[in-house]
């Protein structure tokens, strides 16, 4: 919604002052120019990076027009799901076998489906839970291994920002690509003993292109390119907050101190007080603990109805 409203200002803003001044739709409505310059920067794109940056760039668009921001549910939710976890655990690290090798089969992880929407954070976390299984390692290990990995991703992440950046700011160029050959049109007309009316209108139709050109650079790629590299940031965030759990589980503190620990990287706008992430703690450990009741009782039942 909220990029819905920043480019109805955008073109309101930039349109209607253009009709303000007196100008007209058909004056910039140049298809022929559009054309020219959306050509050169998809074809650039597609041949200054490889298929899997096209692909994941598509996917960051996607997230940014139709996903909603990181809410409380989220981190809430991850939270949960990375104590039951670190729980789980305490009875051995095989226990956790069953979930890490099928997540989307563990009821466990079926509990906090907003965290099995997020792939690349659902691999992270098991992925690293299965490292822990394999063998002892220290906290300190761990911690550079998981930095090392972080920095990996992230650096894979923000390279399609980086080329929607970049294409940004050849805009201007391509604008100016599409004016010239526009402007060496207007002259072929004066050879053909084209009025000064038609060679006016068609050098304005020309520098249409230049305008195009800085008005996707400046009001549509450049936000968008920035729009991705904070989403980019935001999933940084939380896989960096997966690790200091992580780090901090494996150096031998307890679980709600080790969530706590991770709490601490959630931003800002969106970051639960402690109250609040020991309520949801009790919370479910007393659905746990009514759960266990309810299925001994059950038991029970069995028992004497045989």
């Amino acid at each position: 919604m909220q990029q819905l409203v920043g480019i109805l200002i955008v073109v309101a803003c930039v349109f209607g002052g253009f009709g303000f001044m007196g100008g007209t739709a058909g004056a910039i409505w140049q298809p022929i120019e559009l054309i020219i310059i959306a050509g050169a920067a998809l074809g650039a794109l597609v041949l200054g990076n490889p298929r899997y940056v096209l692909s994941e760039m598509m996917g960051q668009l996607r997230k940014i027009v139709m996903k909603r921001k990181p809410s409380s549910e989220f981190q809430r939710q991850l939270l949960l799901l990375m104590y039951e976890l670190l729980q789980t655990a305490a009875g051995g690290l095989k226990a956790l076998d069953a979930h890490v090798e099928a997540p989307r089969d563990s009821e466990l992880f079926k509990r906090y489906p907003l965290v099995l929407e997020e792939p690349k954070l659902l691999a992270f976390i098991v992925d690293n839970f299965r490292l822990m299984a394999m063998g002892k390692i220290s906290s300190h290990e761990l911690e550079g291994v998981l930095e090392q990995e972080l920095e990996a991703i992230h650096d894979e992440l923000s390279q399609p920002a980086k080329s929607l950046h970049k294409i940004a700011e050849a805009m201007p160029g391509f604008g100016i690509l599409a004016a010239v050959l526009g402007i060496v049109m207007a002259m072929n007309t004066v050879g053909e003993g084209a009025n000064a009316a038609e060679i006016s209108e068609r050098v304005a139709a020309a520098m249409v292109g230049t305008f195009i050109g800085i008005f996707l650079c400046y009001g549509v790629l450049d936000p968008l390119s920035n729009m991705m590299k904070q989403l980019v940031n935001q999933e940084a965030s939380t896989m960096e907050c997966v690790k200091v759990v992580l780090v901090t589980h494996v150096a031998g503190k307890p679980a709600l101190l080790a969530i706590d620990a991770g709490r601490r990287l959630v931003q800002l706008n969106i970051k639960p007080s402690f109250a609040q992430l020991e309520s949801w703690i009790n919370a479910l450990e007393g659905n746990a603990e009514e759960e266990q009741d309810n299925q001994q009782r059950r038991t029970g039942d069995r028992k004497r109805a045989a």
